[in-house]
This record gives structure tokens, C-alpha cells and sequence, in this order.
């Protein structure tokens, strides 16, 4: 699986390397963002671990593939991850509106509270 996200990694597609151009460095909400990503039995296109998000480039091949499609999500939400699903057209013409729902969703996401004793230690100190 890892040598296949590899050669996937080597021939993203321009929607997919426009994607990443924003999604990488944290460059998105401060969040660390990975591309061609296994998650047993899938390779997700981007997936933000510390949020549990997973972006999906598609292409015309899921006009063809939505059942597969819908079924992938469904087991990847099991597992806790939020799947954004955004068409490679939409991705090309219409940046601003693709990144603005992934930072939107990133920007809500509660953040970890800290332990009651600070470190994570003992709060009777």
C-alpha cells in the first residue's frame, strides 16, 4: 500500500497538486495536513490526523464509482475521520470556496482541554 500512495504522490492530478499547495506547511488553520495517506484498506488523497479530517480530490472516475465512494466514507466516518468530498472542476475554478469550507471546519473543531494539573500531572501537588 505504501509503494501505491507513492506512485499516486508522483502523479497527483493539477486539482491535487493545487490542493496541496494550500494544505501543506500548515499552511491551513495551522494544521498538519499528509497526502496519499493509507488508512487500511484505502488511500485517502489529504487527511488532517489531528482533526480527523479527510479531503477528497474526485474526478470524472466517481461519476462512475459513487456506491464505492459512498461506502469508502462510511467506513472511513467509522473509524472517526470527517470525509470532504470536493470535485477536481470545482477545486480549478472555484479555490477560494473549497478552501473556505476545509477552514471553516477546521476553525470549529473543539480543542483538547488541558488536564485538571497541568502536564498532565497530579492536581494535589
Amino acid at each position: 500500500m505504501k509503494a501505491l500512495a507513492r506512485k499516486l504522490r508522483s502523479q497527483a492530478t493539477d486539482a491535487e497538486l493545487l490542493l496541496w499547495k494550500y494544505l501543506r506547511a500548515r499552511r491551513m488553520a495551522g494544521c498538519k495536513f499528509r497526502r496519499q495517506f493509507v488508512i487500511e484498506p484505502y488511500i485517502v488523497d489529504f487527511v488532517c490526523l489531528e482533526a480527523g479530517l479527510i479531503v477528497e480530490a474526485d474526478g470524472g472516475q466517481h461519476m462512475d464509482r459513487q456506491e464505492q465512494d459512498r461506502k469508502r466514507t462510511e467506513f472511513l466516518e467509522s473509524r472517526g475521520y470527517k470525509v470532504m468530498r470536493f470535485w477536481n472542476n470545482d477545486i480549478l475554478r472555484d479555490t477560494h470556496a473549497v478552501l473556505e469550507c476545509i477552514r471553516v471546519y477546521l476553525n470549529h473543531i473543539p480543542s483538547p482541554q488541558p488536564s485538571p494539573g497541568g502536564r498532565g500531572g497530579n492536581s494535589s501537588e
